[in-house]
C-alpha cells in the first residue's frame, strides 16, 4: 500500500510560503515577488518519493481584507486550515507572535490537528532572533516540530520533510507519480504574466490586475498565447502599457522567457491591457476572472 500526507501551509503574507512550495518540489509551480499577498488561490504540489507522496495546500496569505478578492483569499486560506493532515505555520523570524499567527493558531486549535512551525528566512537573521521566535511560538502552541529553514537557500527543507514524513499514512495516492501540480497549463500561464507585473510595476497596481486567457493552442512547434490584463482604471492602463508600449513589452518578453522555460516550446504571446472599474469588489467579475471557491 503507497503512503500520502496532505500538508497546508498557511501564514500572513509575504513569510515565503510559495517559496517554501518551489523549494519542497525543486520546481517553480507558484509565482512569488516581494510584494505582499502575491498568492490569490490555493495551489496543490505535489512531491511525490518512493512509495510516499506528499500533497502541498499553498495558500493566500491572511491578512486584513479591504476588498471583496481580498475577502475571498482570506476565506481559502482559513478554509485549508483543516482541510488537511498537517499544517505548516510559516513564519518570519521576529521575535514575537504577531495578531494574524494568534488567530491562525486558535483556528488550528479547535481543528485538533498538528501543526509544525517553520521559521522562514533564516538567511536573513541572526541566531537570536531565530531563537527568540521559536521560544516566542512554543509558548502559544505545541506544536509537533519546529524547524528553521531558509525556502531561497534550500537550508533545512530535507530536515522539514523528515518531520512531514513521520505524519504520512497507507492510503492511494490521488495524483499520477509524475505530476506535480493540478492547476491547469492555463491557469500557470496566467499567474506567470501576472508575476512579471508584480516585479515591474510599483505599489497597488499589480494588485488591481487580473489576467485572463482567451487563446492558448499550439501550432506546430509554437505555443500561441492570447491575454488579457484587466487593470482598475484608465491612469493604470497606461502605466502597464508604458511610454510607446514599453512596459508591455518588458512584461510580455519577462513572461516569455519563463512560459517557454516551463512549457519547453516556443512562444507567441499577445497581450492587451482593458479596464473593469473596482472589479476587486464585484463578485461577478472576481468569479469571471477565475476567483472561485470551487
Amino acid at each position: 500500500m503507497n503512503k500520502s500526507v496532505y500538508v497546508s501551509i498557511v501564514g500572513r503574507p509575504n513569510v515565503g510560503k510559495s517559496s517554501l512550495l518551489n523549494a519542497i518540489l525543486g520546481e517553480k509551480i507558484a509565482i512569488v515577488s516581494k510584494k505582499p499577498q502575491t498568492t490569490r488561490t490555493r495551489i496543490t504540489g505535489v512531491h511525490t518519493a518512493g512509495d510516499t507522496q506528499y500533497v502541498f495546500l499553498d495558500t493566500p496569505g491572511i491578512h486584513h481584507p479591504r476588498t471583496s478578492l481580498g475577502k475571498y483569499m482570506v476565506d481559502t486560506a482559513r478554509g485549508a486550515i483543516g482541510d488537511a493532515d498537517l499544517d505548516l505555520l510559516v513564519v518570519e523570524p521576529r521575535g514575537e507572535v504577531g495578531e494574524i499567527e494568534e488567530g491562525i493558531l486558535r483556528r488550528v486549535s479547535s481543528r485538533g490537528l498538528p501543526a509544525i512551525l517553520v521559521v522562514n528566512k533564516t538567511d536573513q537573521a541572526t541566531a537570536r532572533q531565530i531563537g527568540d521566535t521559536i521560544l516566542a511560538y512554543s509558548g502559544r502552541f505545541d506544536f509537533a516540530a519546529v524547524v528553521p529553514v531558509s525556502a531561497k537557500t534550500g537550508e533545512g527543507i530535507p530536515a522539514l520533510m523528515e518531520e512531514i514524513s513521520r505524519f504520512t499514512r497507507e492510503q492511494p495516492w490521488l495524483f499520477p507519480e509524475d505530476m506535480i501540480t493540478d492547476q491547469p497549463e492555463m491557469q500557470i500561464a496566467s499567474e506567470i504574466i501576472r508575476e512579471k507585473m508584480l516585479r515591474l510595476l510599483n505599489e497597488e497596481i499589480p494588485h488591481g490586475t487580473a489576467v485572463v486567457i482567451e487563446e492558448f493552442r499550439e501550432d506546430g512547434e509554437m505555443l500561441r498565447i492570447r491575454a488579457e490584463i484587466f487593470c482598475e482604471k484608465d491612469s493604470h492602463k497606461g502605466i502597464i502599457i508604458g511610454k510607446g508600449g514599453r512596459m508591455l513589452k518588458e512584461i510580455g518578453s519577462a513572461a516569455r522567457e519563463d512560459l517557454e522555460g516551463f512549457f519547453g516550446c516556443k512562444v507567441f504571446l499577445d497581450l492587451w491591457v482593458k479596464v473593469k472599474e473596482n472589479w476587486r469588489d464585484s463578485p461577478r467579475l472576481i468569479q469571471n476572472f477565475g476567483y472561485r471557491k470551487d
